[in-house]
């Protein structure tokens, strides 16, 4: 079976499905079958609650202060799951809750999921990757027609609902792109952080 936790960078991360509804043309999905000390992140069938949470007891917590949700696929496509055991752990191990998210969880599900989140997760980066519709939705290739402009709505309904909302591209952006970006996201009254590509 895949790595349901696994560490990178001194954080560890929650893999907790391999559904996406994006292909994005940089994902790592499609050069490496692991991150960190995962010796993979695919699954044949996703985990369940009880095997996430068990991946969680076998966990040596001690040291991390911030649990990632963040693997091979988007963890709010398995919301039952995430909001679950991120409570679990939060209340067992004292952990943060991050979610990187592609922000597309409200058109997924087809309601507004942001109050859900609320409940247990402290931060939500979202994927912005490239500040125009016409760029984003040639990079991520969403199975929305109106991803883009639900990914923003996203950001701004999650903006005073969560405590740290931030939106994300990757370095591989032109200068131009990525300060369009930043206009973009300070434009929702959200902050920009430019990953590193790999």
């Amino acid at each position: 079976m895949a790595d349901i936790l696994y560490t990178y960078k001194n954080q560890v991360y929650a893999n907790i499905t391999n559904l996406c509804d994006c292909r994005c043309r940089f994902c790592i999905r499609s050069h490496e079958d692991g991150v960190g000390d995962a010796k993979t992140l695919w699954y044949k069938v996703d985990p369940t609650l009880e095997e996430i949470i068990a991946a969680m007891d076998d966990f040596d917590f001690t040291g991390y202060t911030e649990l990632v949700y963040c693997g091979y696929g988007e963890p709010t496509c398995a919301l039952d799951n995430m909001i679950a055991s991120a409570k679990y752990a939060k209340e067992k191990y004292g952990v943060t809750i991050r979610v990187n998210t592609n922000g597309l969880g409200n058109l997924y599900h087809g309601k507004d999921i942001v109050p859900i989140l609320a409940e247990v997760v402290d931060c939500v980066s979202i994927s912005l990757n490239a500040p125009t519709k016409e760029e984003y939705m040639d990079v991520t290739r969403p199975k929305f027609e109106n991803a883009f402009e639900g990914m923003l709505d996203f950001a701004v309904k999650c903006k005073g609902k969560i405590p740290q909302v931030k939106m994300t591209v990757v370095d591989v952006l032109s200068q131009e792109d990525i300060e369009a970006s930043r206009k973009l996201a300070e434009s929702l009254g959200v902050d920009l952080r430019v990953r590193k590509f790999a």
